[in-house]
């Protein structure tokens, strides 16, 4: 058992459901990003670049995909409470699961693009 897995068994059922399913999603759509523990949550980077991080809360998930990844979906993630490069899902609501994958593929392209330029550059 990893860290991320230790990590999820801490909360109550129902919580640990939802971090599986956003762990999943991340997976599913990242298969190459490194999984890791980092300020105290699950984390997730490719080409060495933080991805996103999630992590359980008493009464919210906290996700965060960066300034750059919460401005891109600001629209959407303007009916949650956000701080910079950080929003709050509550647990009395539905987990916007959809939002959450359209923000990782963004994220992911993002970093994508970033290696190409700094490869791109290097030579």
């Amino acid at each position: 058992m990893n860290e991320i897995e230790i990590y999820i068994q801490q909360f109550p059922d129902n919580v640990q459901e939802i971090l599986r399913n956003i762990r999943k999603l991340i997976k599913d759509n990242a298969p190459e990003a490194e999984e890791l523990f980092a300020y105290g949550m699950p984390a997730y980077k490719t080409n060495k670049k933080p991805l996103v991080y999630f992590a359980a809360f008493k009464n919210h998930i906290g996700f965060y995909a960066t300034p750059s990844g919460h401005n891109e979906f600001q629209k959407e993630l303007s009916k949650y409470k956000q701080g910079k490069g950080s929003v709050q899902f509550p647990l009395d609501q539905p987990i916007p699961y959809n939002l959450i994958e359209r923000i990782v593929k963004f994220r992911l392209i993002e970093n994508n693009e970033k290696t190409k330029k700094t490869t791109t550059h290097k030579s």
